[in-house]
């Protein structure tokens, strides 16, 4: 008996982007919508903690030297540095990945902007599982922080249009924004569904009868895949994109979840603890709307290291498994 070989998965695989092989990408759309922002906003500065590059800065440093500031290795000082900025009239856009700013520097964050309600946009890198290396740079947990500080908007955007339109979107809204941040090569793939970002709205990309999958960040993008992947069995899923975290839109997810005869999925690329799922079914509950309710997410649990493919197998957030598992829960 023949057996296929997979072909072997180089160690940058571990950091290898999110696209799917022949998917259309757009290049760094937060450092470029920026830019462009910048040029109407003159109270934007952009500053990171030596993470320019691999947060897509370095294009608003290149354009604008005397509004970039480079704060070294040192989260900490980085926010308050914001808070200071912002005290004084500016409006700091803050990168760095998503573990440093919610686990290194979550009480400056809290005591210096949040408490304050200042107009300080903090972008962070590699959410949830968008890296292999392991539990010290994959932010599992971080929409559970950031939902927990009080002020704080909370964005988990899916792709590169989201990104673009996101940026000034924030940039109108008063006081603090924790977004996450898609980086590099990123898709491009809610430019098919009529598409456009609204804070605090949550978007039906497309209905179905059987399953409503309830999604924010680049499990939309799986959800809409595995919609597709799904008609071949029969099976007709409707997406709804949440890529506002808090405030959620409430409206609009008792009004989908509502419908009867569908199961309710709610896909997120983050643990099972404190994140879309859980700010969900609370309101599903204390609406009195009780669908049958199953969750896609992270485990809790401190995830492994190694090639992103293998670990969206692994964790249940990969098309196929994603497909198989709701095939079996609908039966």
């Amino acid at each position: 008996m023949s057996t296929i070989k997979k072909p072997k998965l180089k160690t940058s695989a571990m950091i290898a982007s999110i696209a799917g092989e022949g998917q259309k990408t757009q290049a760094a759309p937060f450092g470029h919508a920026l830019v462009e922002l910048a040029a109407q906003r003159p109270e934007i500065v952009g500053m990171t903690a030596d993470l320019a590059k691999y947060t897509d800065l370095h294009i608003f440093a290149k354009a604008y030297p005397e509004r970039f500031y480079q704060m070294g290795m040192a989260e900490q000082l980085l926010m308050g540095a914001a808070a200071g900025f912002a005290h004084e009239g500016a409006m700091p856009f803050v990168t760095t990945y998503s573990v440093f700013a919610t686990r290194r520097a979550y009480d400056f964050m809290h005591q210096a902007i949040a408490e304050d309600n200042l107009n300080v946009k903090i972008a962070g890198a590699l959410p949830g599982l968008t890296t292999g290396y392991g539990p010290s740079h994959q932010a599992a947990e971080d929409l559970a922080l950031m939902r927990a500080m009080p002020g704080m908007t909370v964005i988990d955007p899916c792709d590169a249009l989201d990104i673009e339109q996101m940026v000034p979107a924030v940039a109108e809204h008063n006081g603090p924004v924790y977004m996450r941040l898609l980086r590099g090569q990123v898709p491009l793939v809610l430019d098919e569904y009529d598409y456009k970002f609204e804070l605090g709205k949550a978007k039906l990309l497309r209905d179905g009868r059987d399953v409503l999958v309830i999604s924010s960040g680049i499990m939309t993008m799986r959800s809409l895949e595995v919609a597709k992947a799904l008609e071949a069995d029969n099976v007709d899923v409707a997406v709804l994109h949440v890529p506002t975290i808090k405030p959620l839109d409430t409206s609009t997810i008792l009004r989908e979840a509502g419908r009867s005869g569908r199961l309710v999925v709610v896909a997120e690329n983050h643990t099972t603890i404190g994140g879309l799922g859980e700010a969900i079914a609370t309101e599903l509950l204390s609406a009195g709307v009780t669908p049958q309710f199953r969750q896609i997410a992270l485990p809790d649990a401190f995830l492994d290291a190694g090639a992103l493919p293998t670990l969206h197998d692994r964790y249940g957030i990969s098309t196929n498994v994603m497909a198989d598992t709701i095939k079996t829960w609908i039966g």
